[in-house]
């Protein structure tokens, strides 16, 4: 699937993590500080974190990216590899949706 200048459309990636059971302020922290710098990535239009009301170890992540290959390059920046890292044994659900806006 393409996204970008291929499509004239951002892509649009919705992941949804949570914590493992005691470790939830460790996550929300963790990724509290992927906001800056993935905002200050070329081709990062939005990077917004959210946090469940219901649930405090569910953290949503909502972004938009210009193209594809841009949202690829961040998957392999080093804050975020870092990132996952450092919280492989704090997550225990990684699920990410790729989309783009549907005209209409």
């Amino acid at each position: 699937m393409t996204s970008g200048p291929e499509t004239g459309k951002p892509l649009t990636i919705i992941a949804k993590l949570k914590a493992r059971p005691g470790k939830e302020q460790e996550v929300y922290d963790a990724c509290r500080a992927l906001l800056e710098p993935t905002r200050a990535e070329a081709g990062c239009i939005n990077y917004d974190m959210h946090r469940s009301t219901e649930d405090p170890g569910v953290i949503v992540f909502y972004e938009n990216w210009t193209t594809r290959a841009l949202w690829d390059a961040h998957m392999q920046s080093p804050h975020l590899t870092s990132f996952s890292a450092a919280t492989a044994d704090t997550v225990e659900l990684w699920d990410i949706v790729q989309a783009e806006k549907v005209d209409g």
